[in-house]
């Protein structure tokens, strides 16, 4: 192909008046092959590299109209025979620039912002000419919206994430999504991108799974992607390729199916609680008959509505504790103060310590030996490790050499010699303070003075564990959570001896592991087991006080990732009755330790839910065992809710007056990334402060007006 540069109006990236970086529109003319005539290819780009992706704010939307108008004269005059979209490299653009929301401070700005993306998105759409998005690299939200303002779509194999995140956050997908995606792919797989995938803790779609869906036309792999895109572009304008799509549906009863089953995520999600998800709804339902117009109105109001809407502005306080907050924990010593970690111990060859294993393997990238009491324990535990590594060589996540260099690193060994010249040992056997210190005590006498000693104790004294220690200033808290692979957060306990060439290290750790880090005092459960504890406490004291656990679920929906009793079945009654008991010992009553978890540990049981056709039913075994209160006391709704929120927002305030987190943020930032807790909740605090609980309880607001609402 050959390209010449035509003269456009684009936007320099420096940062405008208001702060955004503007995204440029850059237009670039190329010859299609035969007789097909010239592509006018525009290539969105911030003038940064692809750790800032490209976004659109209301200069860069602006620039953007006035390139398409540009364009559409030149498409009028003859000159340009098709028009093409992509991004810089690894990026396609990632939506609205929210950084710019705090700022809006009515309903007539946020109105005007959602009326300026129609707008230049609209005049995509109608170009004289056919127009193709060539979908290089990462795709959100208004990126998606502007994709699918084309007439048609390559998608590279190479993609890593495309999605429609909005309700995630308490918005709609506001600049075209709810309108053209159930038109183009159908209303169940539009709403598995608009409702589903936000709502299961934002999944991402990768190229491939787009194309399956129906949003591309045309998957590509990574290498030559633009050269081929451009290609069969060519091949479209000429009429050599003809694009054929299924027709979508317009049964009524149809859509209605679809929407019926997306609903009722959502309330069992939010409960209602976030009006986002259903108004994108509403605006779904209302696609099957509007006009383009109509629907760019609607999707107007519901952003000018939504923008000014305090969940918003709670799921953009969540959104800004992930992508800044996490990179920059407060407290954490120089990072020059870390020592270099060439090679880890682990204590323990349970499933915990293999995954520990291979996580360090992965990301450090060192030799990681693992210990355990005898050689069938240890045996077991590289096996496992081993044979994750074969699973992802096998599925094509790893080559052969990476998959022979991870496996020789894994080694194991009954004896902690091994350790002599390791940097870090972790430990991680059974939650027994004994157990613990015996441990420490033979790897200390084996390892050198500056070698870190790291415990991935849930809820154990780092203190007390190293107190017998020679060398207690290099003991250190790594409490990863279950599964470890998964699983973002990393808190960082610091003993009252832990030094800071300790505590940098263990940072730099967790950096390296790409780990959400959060400092944490030493005391009892840290942040996210403590006030877990506290929070399925009182839900259990309801229910054995004489509340039916269908009550007392229901108000506490759109709160945590899941119901109470189910997460007690995913971290297993053994852990929360452990970490219950621990927390009773160390606070007292207001720690409640459930009798009726008690008799499900007795029994044996998994949990308190069986799973049966699908569906979650109670265990029988535990049905008839329950121990019933003699004077039972039956709650409503919202009398479950405020005496929950209650203890949350009182625990919340002892743990920030003794100093366990640094600030509110820390707690929230520590429950969405380690308990899933809603990012339109901004976590707890926000939704506590929201519904006026912080003040009745605590005598004050945990955030100021305006950081996670709408500024009064």
């Amino acid at each position: 192909m050959t390209a010449t540069t035509t003269p456009t109006t684009t936007v320099t990236a420096t940062s405008a008046p208001r702060g955004e970086v503007v995204t440029r529109a850059l237009v670039q003319d190329v010859a299609l092959a035969g007789d097909a005539g010239t592509l006018a290819l525009v290539t969105l780009d911030n003038g940064l590299d692809h750790t800032r992706p490209n976004t659109f704010g209301p200069e860069g939307i602006a620039a953007l109209g006035q390139v398409v108008g540009t364009l559409r004269r030149r498409a009028e005059a003859g000159e340009i025979q098709a028009v093409g979209i992509t991004g810089k490299p690894f990026i396609f653009a990632v939506g609205a620039d929210l950084s710019g929301v705090p700022t809006v401070s009515s309903r007539e700005q946020a109105l005007e912002i959602a009326r300026a993306g129609h707008a230049a998105f609209a005049s995509v759409m109608d170009l004289p000419v056919p127009t193709f998005a060539f979908v290089n690299g990462a795709a959100m939200g208004g990126g998606v919206e502007l994709a699918l303002s084309c007439d048609h779509r390559t998608i590279s194999a190479g993609v890593p994430a495309l999605a429609l995140p909005e309700t995630f956050l308490g918005l709609v997908p506001g600049w075209g999504g709810c309108y053209l995606l159930p038109n183009l792919v159908g209303p169940a797989n539009a709403l598995k991108v608009i409702i589903e995938n936000p709502m299961n803790t934002n999944r991402m779609l990768s190229g491939p799974a787009a194309a399956k869906l129906g949003i591309a036309d045309v998957l590509l792999e990574p290498a030559d992607f633009l050269e081929e895109s451009i290609a069969w572009a060519g091949r479209v304008v000429s009429g050599e390729t003809t694009v054929e799509r299924p027709v979508v549906s317009r049964d009524e009863a149809e859509w209605a199916a679809a929407l019926k089953a997306a609903k009722g995520l959502v309330l069992a999600k939010t409960a209602g609680r976030s009006p986002g998800p259903l108004r994108a709804l509403a605006l779904v339902e209302a696609a099957r008959t509007a006009t383009r117009d109509e629907a760019f109105a609607a999707e107007d109001e519901a952003l000018a509505d939504l923008l000014m809407a305090d969940e918003l502005r709670a799921g953009l306080y969540a959104f800004d504790l992930v992508q800044k907050r996490a990179k920059r924990p407060a407290g954490a010593p120089d990072k020059a103060l870390a020592r270099k970690v060439t090679k880890v111990g682990i204590v323990g060859a349970g499933l915990m310590a293999s995954q520990l294993a291979l996580l360090f393997a992965r990301n450090l990238k060192v030799p990681v030996v693992m210990t355990d009491l005898d050689e069938d324990r240890v045996a077991k535990g590289v096996a496992w490790v081993h044979a994750e590594i074969a699973t992802s060589l096998e599925r094509g996540k790893i080559g052969r050499d990476r998959a022979n260099h991870l496996t020789g690193l894994v080694t194991g060994s009954t004896s902690k010699d091994g350790f002599a010249d390791a940097d870090l040992v972790v430990e991680a056997v059974f939650e027994e303070m004994s157990v613990k210190k015996q441990v420490w005590a033979e790897v200390e006498a084996v390892v050198s003075p500056e070698c870190v000693l790291a415990s991935n104790t849930s809820s154990l004294s780092i203190t007390e564990m190293a107190a017998d220690l020679q060398h207690p200033e290099r003991v250190v808290g790594l409490h990863f959570f279950n599964p470890v692979a998964v699983m973002p957060l990393l808190e960082i306990v610091r003993g009252d001896q832990t030094d800071d060439a300790s505590l940098a290290t263990a940072f730099a750790t967790g950096r390296a592991l790409k780990k959400t880090t959060i400092l944490v005092k030493d005391s009892p459960s840290f942040i996210v087991n403590r006030l877990l504890a506290r929070y399925m406490g009182e839900f259990s004291r309801i229910v054995d006080e004489g509340t039916p656990v269908p009550v007392a679920e229901k108000a506490l929906a759109g709160l945590a990732p899941m119901p109470p009793f189910v997460l007690i079945g995913l971290v297993g009654p053994t852990i929360a009755l452990h970490n219950s008991e621990t927390l009773h010992r160390a606070f007292g009553d207001r720690f409640h330790v459930s009798p009726n978890l008690k008799k499900m540990v007795e029994l044996g049981r998994p949990g308190y839910y069986q799973q049966v056709d699908g569906r979650l039913v109670v265990d029988p075994a535990l049905e008839a065992a329950h121990i019933a209160p003699a004077n039972p006391v039956e709650l409503d709704v919202t009398q479950v809710r405020e005496r929950v929120l209650s203890v949350l927002a009182e625990e919340i305030r002892m743990m920030l007056d003794e100093g366990v987190a640094q600030a509110p943020m820390d707690i929230d930032l520590a429950l969405i990334t380690g308990a899933g807790f809603q990012f339109w909740n901004g976590g707890v605090t926000p939704l506590l402060d929201r519904e006026g609980v912080s003040e009745k309880v605590t005598g004050s607001r945990f955030l100021p007006p305006g950081v996670a609402s709408v500024p009064a």
